[in-house]
């Protein structure tokens, strides 16, 4: 469950996020589209805590959003628009780097001792598993081992999108993440997100896509900072 509460985001005098509220529960996805700079980055980049909030909260499943690091162990994943991938690494490094870091931090708050060889193998071989069904799943099986600065436009994009999907989170925030894609992959990536919603997560899409707003659960526009209901959840 996604909650958040009169949240507003200022940078300077700017108001780019202005006293919104909005739930979105497990299982649904929400759609919020708007012009360019209506704020639909800011509220997204707030509810994932890499935006300090200036007032308001953001609640996931009962843990209050400060930080992002917080919120990344959490669950709160958060596909950037503009993709936010390491050029100069693999796509399949990409879609490690975020899973490696879950782990270790998971055996730190445990006190685990990682030093157990049979535990460290099954537990690469889990994640290695996950990275390559994430890139199947977008249509870039044969493309792991190519540099991000290989790949097109919507390559990266999808690349993105399958790093966002590995990491199996509570929330997924999809900022603009069909932009650069062409129809069939717009599909695909759309189906991809359900899919998240269906395994229980709560998502949110950005977007300018009519056809994407048309087919999510619930949607809201954003204009000047400030969020109108199109249809409720």
């Amino acid at each position: 469950m996604i909650t958040v509460t009169n949240l507003s985001v200022a940078y300077g005098e700017l108001l780019a996020v202005a006293d919104v509220s909005l739930r979105v529960p497990p299982g649904c996805v929400l759609a919020v589209s708007g012009p360019s700079g209506a704020g639909k980055s800011s509220l997204l980049w707030a509810i994932a805590g890499a935006v300090r909030a200036s007032s308001g909260t953001v609640e996931v499943d009962g843990l209050t959003i400060t930080d992002r690091p917080a919120a990344a162990a959490h669950g709160v994943v958060l596909i950037p628009q503009g993709n936010g991938l390491a050029r100069v690494l693999t796509a399949r490094e990409n879609l490690s780097m975020p899973l490696l870091a879950d782990r270790a931090l998971t055996a730190v708050l445990a006190r685990r001792d990682e030093d157990d060889d049979e535990e460290r193998e099954h537990t690469l071989d889990t994640i290695d598993a996950t990275i390559e069904k994430a890139l199947k799943d977008v249509g870039l099986e044969d493309s792991g081992d190519h540099l991000v600065e290989e790949l097109s436009g919507g390559e990266q994009q999808r690349v993105a999108v399958a790093r966002g999907l590995a990491q199996q989170g509570r929330a997924i925030l999809a900022d603009e993440s069909t932009s650069e894609l062409d129809s069939a992959n717009r599909e695909r990536v759309l189906e991809l997100l359900r899919r998240e919603a269906d395994r229980g997560a709560a998502v949110i899409i950005a977007t300018h896509d009519p056809n994407v707003a048309a087919g999510a659960d619930g949607h809201a526009t954003m204009d000047e900072g400030r969020l109108t209901w199109e249809r409720r959840l």
